[in-house]
């Protein structure tokens, strides 16, 4: 390691962005490939899954677990296999040149020949009192992950998109009814999804609120959402309209809420390598969502889990891709040593015949 300009430059073989399920799933498998990856830990340690106290559906564990702690298992294993797991948060990444040049926030710099993008996607939240507190107690951005865990609880889904229609119809499943908040009076979803979720109204599974929002989450980590807060307005977007005297302001009774406001892809380190992105910023690799490949447009770099999949977004699909990823960025380092083999051995044989 040697200093330059007060930054410090190593190079690896392999750097992983991320340490979510995708993220310490690569570091497993690149670990046993013998590959030594350093995983950036990024803003948000062990992704989503942290958020989520009890995970019931991931293969393996019949009776359960918390997402911190089958992060940290998946953290030991990772590190058994010689993956090297840094608090770093990755800047950016240059590919001009190779290899790569990563750059961190706290201005370290590292050099790799191949990189993850294992970052994964944040859910969008309201910002509004009493968020933080109950994130995972009551107040959840996945209905699959966490819906059976309020059966016969009156749920509250924010959202007005297809995510919040096919949440909401998801959670009938288990709800004694389903309210389904949005602060306009016309939903964005398309049609399909409003049909369903219609039908499901008229069944009396589904009660819609339009033209309101929720301002405030009232309950406590020990036992879960209680009520919320909310403000409506017949023009909508109420919260824009909080001293219009047709704003009104009313407590509602829920025992769980489901943020399904979309969410936002941790890739913009990503920006000017040339990796392919679509409009809302998710990477684009060669297999797209849910199969193929995991290399993206820029050789050498490969994407995994919910920084690419904005579909599925399950801890159980982010592993497949991160062990995924993990094959293919190996392909890809066996194949530059192999180049590299033969580029010493041609001037060599070249002096011989001299």
């Amino acid at each position: 390691m040697t200093e330059d300009d007060d930054a410090f430059v190593e190079h690896r073989k392999l750097i992983i962005a991320g340490s979510g399920i995708s993220g310490l799933s690569a570091a497993i498998y690149a670990g046993r490939s013998n590959n030594e990856p350093l995983v950036f830990e990024g803003d948000e340690p062990g992704g989503q899954l942290t958020l989520t106290t009890e995970v019931e559906n991931y293969p393996g564990f019949p009776e359960g677990i918390s997402g911190p702690e089958l992060i940290q298992n998946m953290k030991e294993q990772a590190e058994r296999f010689g993956a090297e797991i840094d608090h770093g948060i990755v800047e950016s990444v240059s590919a001009d040149e190779r290899p790569f040049t990563v750059t961190m926030k706290n201005g370290d710099v590292y050099t790799a020949d191949a990189i993850i993008a294992a970052s994964g996607a944040s859910a969008r939240t309201l910002g509004i009192p009493g968020e933080d507190e109950l994130m995972g107690y009551g107040l959840s951005t996945c209905a699959t992950c966490d819906g059976a865990f309020f059966r016969g609880e009156k749920i509250l889904v924010i959202g007005g998109g297809d995510a919040a229609m096919e949440e909401a119809s998801f959670l009938t499943k288990f709800a004694s009814k389903v309210y389904i908040a949005h602060r306009r009076e016309e939903f964005r979803a398309e049609d399909y999804w409003v049909d369903r979720v219609m039908e499901k109204v008229e069944d009396d599974e589904i009660e819609l609120m339009r033209n309101t929002e929720v301002t405030e989450l009232h309950g406590t980590p020990e036992d879960g959402v209680d009520h919320v807060t909310m403000v409506r307005h017949p023009e909508g977007h109420p919260t824009d309209k909080l001293d219009d005297p047709e704003t009104e302001e009313f407590d509602f009774d829920v025992g769980a809420v489901f943020y399904a406001i979309g969410h936002t892809p941790n890739a913009d380190y990503l920006e000017g390598t040339g990796v392919e992105r679509d409009d809302d910023g998710y990477v684009k690799a060669k297999g797209g969502t849910g199969g193929g490949q995991t290399a993206t447009d820029v050789p050498g770099i490969f994407a995994a889990g919910d920084v690419v999949d904005y579909h599925y977004q399950q801890a159980a699909t982010a592993g497949g891709d991160g062990v995924k990823a993990a094959l293919d960025a190996d392909d890809y380092l066996e194949n530059l040593e192999r180049e590299a083999e033969a580029t010493e051995v041609e001037p060599a044989a070249a002096e011989s015949d001299d």
